[in-house]
């Protein structure tokens, strides 16, 4: 069944802008488990590569092994968009990917979404939001209203959570400015200065440290890096939160065969190792549950708009 999100900021943005065991990694699906190389490649994100995640992360790989017959590895993407070129060039076969992302994915790669996050496997909490945070020594920026001529570091260009969904947010809420997402994203335009720090973990830390005045990050993140000690809740102010975004999900590449998709999904979707879900995941209590690409039909709407000529 189809879910739908972030109806709110999609209206006003509008309003604005007026399995043969592991997969073959060529087209050919005749070889061995794992294809040619014979091993099965998870990709993962910045975000989801962090000290507290690696033990985690090899469970599942060790799990899958021998579920799927052969080596599964991992890799740590720099970004979303080398782990959509990996998973079209076949260096990936299963990667866990954001909203945005898996849109971008769908369009470029045709990567398909099988099992999406959901807190405490409720298809009614398979969301997160996007939340706006400053230094607590900050004062003089108490809402969104007051972000104007900061400094501000997004996360990436393919993340819903640290991009597209805080941009939309930020049009919102500055109707008179005539923004777009050009706008928001060159120096001096809106913003005194903005980047791209690369994980929302990173851009946490440099509003922290004072180096930005404004990041976004995903809230579950936030909440994961308080709850690891990497954060306290006395060093940082939430200053605005988005409306619900689809979770986000496992994908796996147009090069793994419907048997082989339909194991991946059978198995995560009972897969039960908190410890995944709490460190990877970075949402306690998750679970994975069944997904396509229809979940996500309000994000690419979104990205649509966003970037209109």
């Amino acid at each position: 069944m189809k879910r739908r999100f972030f109806a709110a900021a999609l209206a006003a943005v509008l309003s604005i802008s007026a399995f043969t065991g592991c997969s073959d990694k060529s087209a050919d699906h005749t070889n061995s488990a794992g294809g040619e190389d014979g091993v099965f490649t998870i990709a993962y994100a910045p975000n989801e590569s962090t000290d507290q995640s690696t033990s985690a992360r090899n469970g599942l790989a060790n799990d899958l092994k021998e579920l799927l017959g052969c080596e599964v590895e991992e890799i740590q993407a720099s970004d979303y968009n080398a782990i959509i070129e990996a998973l079209r060039t076949g260096k990936a076969d299963m990667a866990y990917m954001g909203a945005l992302a898996i849109a971008l994915g769908v369009e470029r790669a045709g990567v398909e979404p099988i099992a999406m996050k959901a807190e405490d496997g409720d298809p009614d909490k398979a969301v997160y939001r996007s939340v706006l945070v400053v230094s607590s020594a900050n004062t003089e920026i108490q809402s969104i209203e007051d972000i104007k001529g900061c400094t501000m570091a997004f996360v990436d260009p393919d993340s819903t959570s640290g991009n597209l969904v805080p941009a939309a947010e930020i049009i919102k809420a500055f109707p008179d400015e005539g923004l777009n997402s050009d706008k928001l994203h060159t120096n001096g335009d809106f913003f005194e200065a903005v980047s791209y720090s690369g994980s929302h973990q990173a851009g946490l830390q440099a509003v922290i440290k004072g180096d930005v005045d404004v990041v976004p990050i995903s809230d579950q993140i936030l909440a994961s890096e308080i709850a690891n000690g990497n954060a306290s809740e006395e060093d940082i102010r939430i200053i605005h939160t988005s409306g619900s975004i689809p979770a986000e999900a496992m994908v796996v590449s147009a090069d793994v065969d419907d048997e082989t998709q339909a194991k991946l999904q059978e198995f995560l979707i009972a897969y039960d190792n908190e410890e995944y879900f709490t460190d990877v995941i970075k949402k306690e209590g998750a679970r994975f549950i069944e997904c396509s690409v229809d979940d996500y039909a309000d994000i690419v709407e979104l990205n649509n708009i966003m970037n209109e000529e």
